[in-house]
């Protein structure tokens, strides 16, 4: 009895193999879950294992050619059919001479051995013969010697084409030339390595080399952020978040939300409640210290950083956990406006019990932001980014995927929180984010 070695699935969306190498030869006994050859993707280059015990019996795909997944690859069987085609097995380094052997002894080809001694004399005239059968290559293999690495699939798809591989920009993981991107070369549907951009120059700043008084408002600010290290011991916490969902509901919204609630909506406002939700939970992360007591607020008063030409300042969202997400976006929008025109009331920039900075508003990952006494705790929030990470779906089965990602930090005084604290608060934040339940939290 014989068992079929077929070509499994390798990824979603990986539909054929090339054999690099195989690894045994007909004839040779595998054990169950053995290596038994080597197989390249566009995706990935791994071994396959033989799924069962015995004795190499066929190789129906051969080195460096392809096969669709489900193909069989070879036979495996208890070893009474391997003795036959043991000769065939060694075919493809013995192939020239059954080619110079004369008309009349050629015929019998599949036991070649009766006629190996006559063939050793004319070995000369192998070469004019084999050159033809290593020709095709040669030419794959000098396409891809400046081009990384690239599987034996798109060498070849690349030479079938006349596609020089040094000209064409890989669109896969590290740069890596995929078959996509030689199948687009071939029809001419995208560029090959564009030149570089050149970068834009840089606008040298009036006030470098000069002296200034620093402003009142520079004053208080570097009063307070010395005070408030002085006074508390600080720490940072981060987590990386998928806002994806997210990323996908305001697509689906915008135009619908834009037009109702007159602002646009980004992910400051998510944060925002989920910020506040998990403030109730958490109320260690939304209070103060007074003295030797500890003061837990009543309500979710979040501050937001806002970059203004006089500095930094922290307009207050109050009782945001009672707020919708239209809601928190136009106050957001209104307060930030009348932050950066000095229009704010005075009022409007006290009472925050807890302070949320978009960090990512300028590009960067993230940062350790200062807790500024009262509070006790700040959460920065990195830019939203899209990057390759590792998925599971519901099966428990792992893949590679583009996803949005962000990072929150949250800093906090460690006199009242700790590392324990803060990371079940930011689980929670992330846990809700990444949920994206958000539809009954839109408020149009």
């Amino acid at each position: 009895m014989s068992d079929n070695v077929v070509l499994p699935a390798l990824g979603e969306s990986v539909t054929e193999g090339t054999v690099t190498r195989w690894l045994k030869k007909v004839g040779d006994t595998v054990a169950v879950d053995e290596p038994l050859v080597e197989i390249s993707t566009d995706k990935v280059d791994t071994e396959i294992p033989s799924p069962v015990a015995g004795v190499i019996e066929q190789i129906l795909v051969q080195e460096d050619e392809t096969a669709q997944v489900g193909a069989v690859l070879a036979v495996v069987g208890t070893g009474a059919g391997s003795v036959a085609p043991a000769p065939v097995a060694a075919a493809p380094v013995a192939a020239p001479a059954p080619v110079v052997a004369p008309a009349p002894v050629a015929a019998p080809v599949v036991a070649p051995a009766p006629v190996a001694a006559p063939v050793v004399a004319p070995a000369p005239v192998v070469a004019p013969v084999a050159m033809p059968i290593a020709a095709p290559v040669a030419p794959a293999a000098a396409h891809s010697s400046d081009a990384g690495y690239v599987t034996p699939l798109v060498r070849k798809l690349a030479s079938e084409n006349g596609i020089d591989l040094n000209g064409v920009a890989g669109t896969g993981v590290g740069g890596r030339i995929r078959k996509d991107d030689v199948l687009a070369a071939a029809t001419g549907s995208i560029p090959t390595i564009a030149a570089p951009v050149a970068a834009p120059a840089v606008q040298v700043s009036a006030l470098r080399g000069q002296t200034e008084p620093m402003s009142r408002l520079r004053k208080v600010l570097a009063e307070r952020a010395v005070a408030s290290m002085q006074q508390s011991a600080q720490l940072t916490t981060v987590v990386e978040v998928d806002v994806t969902r997210i990323a996908q509901l305001r697509t689906r919204v915008q135009g619908d939300f834009t037009a109702r609630a007159g602002v646009k909506l980004n992910f400051m406002p998510f944060f925002a409640l989920a910020a506040a939700e998990a403030l109730r939970a958490h109320p260690k992360l939304n209070a103060s210290i007074d003295g030797e007591n500890i003061v837990y607020h009543q309500t979710e008063n979040i501050s937001f950083a806002v970059d203004s030409e006089r500095g930094l300042l922290t307009p207050v969202l109050r009782d945001a956990g009672n707020l919708n997400i239209a809601q928190i976006a136009q106050q957001i929008a209104d307060l930030a406006a009348r932050t950066r025109s000095n229009q704010l009331k005075p009022d409007e920039l006290g009472g925050g019990t807890f302070t949320l900075t978009n960090t990512g508003s300028r590009g960067a990952l993230f940062d350790t932001p200062v807790v500024f006494l009262p509070q006790v705790a700040i959460l920065g929030t990195g830019i939203v980014s899209k990057r390759a990470v590792v998925v599971t779906d519901e099966n428990g089965n792992d893949s590679i995927a583009i996803r949005s990602m962000v990072y929150l930090a949250l800093s906090y005084d460690h006199r009242l929180v700790d590392g324990a604290d803060a990371s079940r608060f930011l689980v929670d934040i992330k846990a809700r984010l990444e949920g994206a339940a958000f539809e009954a939290n839109l408020g149009i």
